[in-house]
């Protein structure tokens, strides 16, 4: 993976190697930290990079961010311009994956949420496929269960929570397969490790609620807009039982690093026919259209990062 080039820290841009916090920071201690994931996509035509619905992407951190007792002087609008800023820094012409992450950033010792000073950070970096075998994945149900509302909040992206996907991702990957699906504690299917899940059944696209403890993702607010804007599928969002999963004709996990995966055997069971379907093909396409600014109606969803600017070539 490439090293970023600079950072936004306390404050200001740095070179990235100034990025540094100490081993007795709290958010690095006992996880009191929250992070996004956004991406910004390089359309070659009108040598434009797009982030990516920004705005909702840092609203949801915001929101994150709440859930901890986080006091942050920043506005959605705020992190995008600086986001717009530390991408012109580096004067990237690619496809780039955008980490903010905010944190309490006190060095002390003791559990807690409340008096405690809160930082943001931001780097960007080239990034291209978060799961190389993204038409052709092949998952298993998790014997983890998905961590509860009333325990640690699913819909925040709170660091300490991801040790529960970081279990799941291991356990499946190490048993051979791509990546994991995973149930509620009333056995309801919930998510992958780090990704929405959707299915296909009698032509429709059925995802969870979110209710059922899953991540309320960007890309899968956008998967049904696409869907049912574009494609004119009916989409239902209701709890999903394990077996359901055997028996669709066709599923996909979504996400903003991983996009949309196509998955082709779930348990060495296959998935309709065994590979990738068409309404899978189609949102694929239809997906990548939009994200990087083709689609007029949709531009809403694209900040460009170069306006009335020759970016310059590096050597």
């Amino acid at each position: 993976m490439s090293i970023p080039l600079f950072a936004y820290f306390q404050g200001k841009i740095v070179p990235y190697p100034e990025a540094k916090i100490s081993v007795l920071t709290h958010g690095f201690n006992y996880g009191t930290a929250v992070f996004g994931g956004l991406r910004a996509y390089w359309n070659q035509e009108q040598e434009q990079l797009f982030l990516f619905r920004p705005l909702d992407h840092y609203q949801r951190q915001l929101n994150s961010a709440k859930l901890l007792r986080m006091e942050l002087d920043h506005t959605p609008e705020s992190l995008t311009q600086v986001t717009i800023e530390l991408i012109r820094q580096s004067n990237y012409r690619q496809d780039i994956y955008i980490r903010p992450i905010a944190y309490k950033a006190d060095e002390v010792i003791g559990v807690r949420l409340h008096d405690l000073h809160d930082e943001i950070a931001i780097v960007a970096l080239p990034f291209e496929r978060y799961l190389k075998n993204d038409t052709n994945a092949h998952v298993t149900f998790s014997a983890w269960r998905r961590i509860d509302d009333n325990a640690i909040p699913a819909r925040g992206k709170i660091s300490g929570a991801y040790i529960n996907s970081s279990f799941v991702k291991t356990d499946a990957v190490l048993a051979g397969f791509d990546e994991a699906l995973v149930l509620t504690q009333e056995g309801h299917v919930s998510e992958a490790s780090a990704m929405n899940i959707f299915m296909v059944k009698d032509g429709r696209l059925v995802t969870p609620p979110i209710t059922d403890n899953i991540l309320e993702g960007i890309t899968r607010r956008s998967v049904i807009e696409l869907a049912q804007g574009e494609l004119n599928l009916t989409v239902y969002e209701r709890p999903i039982d394990r077996t359901e999963i055997y028996l669709c004709e066709e599923l996909f996990l979504t996400g903003s690093a991983a996009q949309i995966v196509a998955v082709t055997r779930v348990d060495h069971r296959p998935i309709g026919t065994g590979v990738m379907g068409p309404i899978t093909a189609s949102l694929r396409e239809t997906f990548e259209n939009a994200i990087r600014g083709r689609i007029a109606k949709l531009k809403h969803w694209n900040t460009p990062v170069y306006i009335n600017e020759k970016i310059t070539h590096k050597n």
